[in-house]
């Protein structure tokens, strides 16, 4: 398997001839110079208009495809190729570019989106890349990183606010890290049914259950102060957001039952479905970072059948997820991202399944202020290599940053000490906001 990032040859002749008279060089010289100085007033506005655009995004939502599902499959098509499989590809509402067949709900929105077809990271290994994708770091053992939401709720939070800053519905993630355990995520574990403990038990009120918090602070105090490590502040941190949670009207915003059932029915009656609703409920409150994931894509065998499965969930929920949030004019205030761990081999193996490939994989943005309607980047007609314009993650990381108005230049410190940026040498993709 080719992991390597590629980069485009340099096939410009050399800029000097070796026995140039001096004469000639002053000429060459003389005019490089000029020249570069018009390259640089030609670029500037372009460059600099990037970085004078306000952040626009108030929330994130992701939406995490854990296993890593199939780029020729989805968003990156084939069609007619070796590589390309059984599945046609079809024209969206962007001009010029094509879906796999089976989203046809999410190509009416594709003007909405913006895709980005040249993914690369170093990490062909579930968990590592699980890590990678969630914190922008690959895992060293050594330092716990905190996972995209965790960062979203440390610089955004507003500690007034009673629901927590950063949920995770349908399966645990990573945690706060060094940030802390109260910007660990809050699980949803099932949106399709209430929450649990949502109520004091019998006979309780918030008059008593706050004296008992006293009670339980005071008990613990000469224990935690010998035990100063993040279980002790985890446990601290899990009851401040209990009583948080359940005196707060906001907390209506997890009962999905206040919805119109034909509203419910268009993101899909299942756990992922009225997961992206749930999450559009709780941006709506004002919750700052939502993940919805969706297990099964590690599709080694029978890729075909099961990825057809798989987007029969997400082409409803994805479509009507952003179709939603436009509608209440909540889009350009909310970046949403959907992408997975890595992606999957363009060639077909014997057992008619895709398997892993971190090299030339997809993900795809939209609102938030992103630019709608676009392909970032391409791979080549087999889909093996990236042939232009390569993002990375902290590349990606970076512009989901910028786009919350989060400086991924500051740095933050382990709990050793250890001075940790937001972001590893990543880059705005400008071409997104552009």
């Amino acid at each position: 398997m080719n992991t390597q990032l590629w980069f485009p040859e340099n096939k410009s002749p050399e800029p000097y001839d070796k026995d140039m008279s001096r004469r000639s060089f002053l000429k060459f010289g003389t005019s490089s110079f000029l020249g570069m100085i018009a390259m640089q007033h030609l670029q500037l506005p372009a460059l600099s208009a990037i970085d004078a655009l306000p952040s626009q995004a108030e929330h994130c939502i992701v939406l995490f495809m854990n296993g890593g599902p199939s780029q020729l499959d989805t968003f990156d098509p084939k069609a007619g190729t070796a590589n390309g499989g059984p599945f046609k590809a079809i024209s969206t509402s962007a001009k010029g570019i094509e879906f796999s067949e089976n989203l046809p709900l999410l190509a009416e929105q594709a003007h909405h989106l913006s895709i980005i077809r040249s993914m690369v990271s170093g990490e062909g290994n579930h968990e590592r890349a699980r890590f990678l994708l969630h914190t922008g770091y690959a895992p060293t053992g050594s330092v716990s990183h905190p996972t995209l939401g965790s960062i979203a709720s440390y610089y955004m939070d507003d500690e007034d606010f009673e629901l927590p800053s950063c949920v995770n519905i349908n399966s645990p993630t990573f945690t706060g890290g060094f940030l802390g355990a109260a910007h660990d995520p809050f699980l949803v574990s099932n949106p399709m049914e209430p929450l649990e403990d949502l109520k004091y038990p019998p006979q309780m009120d918030r008059h008593r259950f706050r004296q008992r918090l006293r009670m339980l602070k005071d008990l613990e105090k000469d224990f935690l102060k010998k035990r100063d490590t993040r279980s002790t502040e985890a446990h601290q941190a899990i009851y401040k957001k209990a009583d948080k949670l359940i005196n707060s009207p906001h907390a209506k915003a997890f009962s999905l039952n206040e919805e119109p059932i034909t509203l419910r029915e268009s993101y899909g009656m299942n756990q992922f479905g009225q997961g992206c609703l749930m999450a559009r409920r709780l941006v709506e409150a004002g919750v700052k970072f939502v993940e919805v994931s969706l297990d099964g894509w590690d599709t080694h065998s029978n890729n075909f059948e099961s990825v057809k499965n798989l987007l029969s969930v997400v082409d409803p929920a994805f479509s009507a997820l952003v179709k939603d949030l436009a509608d209440r004019e909540i889009l350009d205030k909310t970046v949403v991202l959907w992408l997975g761990e890595f992606g999957r081999t363009p060639r077909i193996n014997e057992n008619d399944g895709r398997d892993h490939y971190p090299n030339g994989w997809s993900a795809v943005l939209a609102g938030g202020g992103v630019r709608g309607g676009q392909a970032v980047g391409a791979t080549d007609a087999d889909g093996i290599e990236v042939v232009n314009r390569p993002v990375s993650v902290p590349d990606l990381f970076a512009s989901l940053c910028f786009a919350l108005g989060i400086d991924y230049h500051t740095e933050n410190y382990s709990r050793m000490g250890r001075p940790i940026r937001v972001v590893d040498n990543g880059a705005v993709v400008k071409e997104l906001f552009a």
